[in-house]
């Protein structure tokens, strides 16, 4: 069984933020994501799905090294300053490259 390297983005930020990020990750060439809810406590303080201003996603998408580089290149410039955002990426081993 073959398997190919690619990145794994995740993206864990504010709900509210969900359709913005949607609408990049469409116009920066992102075939598909995944989006679940997020609860957990950092930096900004806890965060959770009761809370009334609305929780965290967690936004998580596989692709190539250089479309990883441009998403989080555009969400640090675009996002970094003013929402609770983390970025990390990951190596992830794929068994059909053509689907990312």
């Amino acid at each position: 069984m073959q398997k190919h390297v690619r990145k794994l983005l995740t993206v864990v930020t504010e709900a509210s933020l969900e359709r913005s990020l949607v609408e990049d990750l469409r116009e920066l060439g992102a075939k598909g994501w995944t989006i679940t809810d997020a609860r957990g406590q950092g930096h900004r303080g806890k965060r959770s799905l009761d809370w009334e201003h609305g929780g965290n996603i967690r936004l998580e998408v596989i692709c190539d090294a250089a479309l990883a580089d441009r998403l989080a290149a555009h969400l640090r410039e675009h996002y970094y300053d003013n929402y609770a955002m983390v970025l990390f990426v990951l190596d992830v081993e794929v068994l059909r490259p053509e689907k990312f």
